[in-house]
């Protein structure tokens, strides 16, 4: 089986409505996101001879995903009240609802489970949320 990584970051607040603990305020994180697919061939057209996957399309996929919540207000949806919602849209906060409590885990399943959609053969996913703490994700 062959295999190749590549990563990346954004920078994105959170909370855990319903944790009793510090991550129920509102706080912020670099999240790092790692990515492993694999394949048991390699490819063989010209363009991309020797590769499972050209390392451009993958970081751009990825990247793409991540950009959508660098630097906005992570939520999940029902957690937030609607006016307060509003509110913070007055204000021009970039706001990103997900249908997940969003924790490293559940955000280790949302990008395995994007870049399968795309196409990929996702080994796993990896998702820190400091430098010391990391979930992962992968079907086996």
């Amino acid at each position: 089986m062959y295999y190749i990584t590549t990563e990346t970051s954004f920078d994105a607040a959170h909370f855990l409505k319903g944790y009793e603990g510090k991550c129920k305020n509102i706080h912020g994180h670099r999240w790092r996101v790692v990515i492993k697919i694999q394949s048991k061939e390699l490819l063989k057209d010209k363009q991309h001879n020797g590769m499972i996957v050209d390392f451009k399309e993958l970081k751009n996929d990825l990247k793409e995903l991540a950009d959508k919540f660098d630097h906005t207000f992570i939520f999940e949806k029902g957690s937030l009240k609607n006016e307060l919602i509003e509110l913070l849209k007055n204000e021009n906060f970039e706001l990103s609802e997900v249908e997940f409590r969003p924790t490293a885990e559940n955000f280790s399943k949302y990008f395995y489970d994007f870049l399968t959609y795309k196409g990929y053969q996702v080994a796993e996913a990896i998702v820190y949320e400091t430098p010391n703490n990391m979930a992962s994700y992968c079907e086996k």
